[in-house]
């Protein structure tokens, strides 16, 4: 199915650009999310008349971004989980409960916007973590990690 992309998609293609995806991504992800229509010649029209608009809402969310990412680089995470005298703790932690700990510092992230290429924590200790607030901007993060006894 070929789409017309309204946002900029990682490893997709960016605003305006009519790219050919699998139905089931364009029909599951991509047009319910509105971040793509399909590519016909009424929406390829509507498009070309809105693009102005749309170009300025993008520049709109990265500006903001890139905002958010200044105060967040650099930023520490505490958080204190049941571990054994080891150091491995009881459970994890999670993108999850490093969004929810974000937000009580006066962030606005999303879990899906955290990123943790070695999967969930599972030991006490510092972490360097990702924040990705738009597809140009990733803030570095430190998740700190301690534990108590059980």
């Amino acid at each position: 199915m070929q789409v017309i992309l309204l946002d900029k998609i990682a490893n997709l293609g960016s605003l305006g650009e009519i790219v050919k995806v699998k139905d089931g991504f364009a029909r599951n992800y991509l047009i319910p999310t509105r971040r793509a229509r399909r590519a016909t010649e009424a929406a390829k029209a509507e498009f070309e008349a809105r693009r102005a608009e749309l170009e300025q809402q993008s520049s709109d969310k990265l500006t903001a971004a890139q905002a958010l990412c200044e105060k967040l680089n650099g930023q520490s995470v505490k958080l204190t989980q049941k571990a054994g005298v080891d150091g491995r703790l009881f459970g994890s932690v999670t993108n999850h409960d490093i969004a929810d700990e974000l937000k009580k510092q006066g962030f606005d992230v999303h879990k899906s916007q955290v990123r943790m290429p070695a999967g969930p924590i599972k030991i006490v200790g510092d972490s360097a973590i990702q924040v990705a607030l738009h597809t140009d901007v990733v803030a570095q993060i430190t998740v700190s990690v301690y534990g108590e006894t059980a």
